[in-house]
């Protein structure tokens, strides 16, 4: 990769983790002890996309890192957002090739694959028993395994599916607009 490609990817980075952090604390709730940020599934379909995978992915760990060093995260901002640019951008090197840009950009709805059924499941069987975290193992001791996770899923899904669409819609402005054209960086990838 060249030093242009590098030096944008990582402005577009800085960009998207100062928008990320901005928006984290309007568009929130609570879910069993956890902060849903549909936000960041909305940054994380343009950052799959946009940047790539890698990139996307970095972008959600410096959003969770600043929003927990801010005191606006929790430590369920890693799983829940590192997959789903993971997934998205991984999904849109498949999709990408599709001529109808409605379709094209489909791999934004990829994303609860890497938010929900990744991240929540490793919240819930990972992260919560390592912390201790009171409000997810007291839903697994008075109801089991399977329906904390399918509460879990529920939960996170609602964040995850907003932040998907938006982020759809997103795409679809900036691709009519020319905006990533000119911006030429899903192409390139690498690292």
């Amino acid at each position: 990769m060249n030093n242009k490609k590098l030096t944008l990817k990582i402005a577009i980075t800085g960009c998207f983790t100062a928008l990320g952090v901005v928006i984290a604390p309007l568009f929130h709730f609570l879910f069993l002890g956890t902060k849903a940020f549909p936000g960041q599934h909305f940054i994380n379909v343009l950052t799959g996309v946009i940047i790539g995978p890698f990139w996307g992915s970095l972008t959600a760990i410096l959003i969770g890192i600043i929003r927990n060093l801010l005191g606006l995260g929790t430590i369920f901002a890693f799983p829940g957002g590192i997959p789903g640019a993971l997934i998205v951008g991984l999904a849109y090197k498949i999709t990408k090739k599709l001529k109808r840009r409605h379709l094209r950009y489909i791999a934004a709805f990829f994303e609860p694959l890497g938010t929900v059924v990744i991240g929540a499941t490793i919240s819930l069987f990972v992260i919560a028993p390592i912390i201790g975290w009171r409000p997810l193992l007291s839903l697994v001791e008075a109801s089991g395994w399977l329906p904390a996770l399918l509460t879990l899923w529920f939960g996170w899904s609602i964040s995850s599916i907003t932040g998907c669409i938006a982020g759809y819609f997103i795409l679809l402005i900036l691709d009519k607009s020319g905006v990533l054209t000119r911006l030429r960086l899903e192409e390139e990838w690498d690292c």
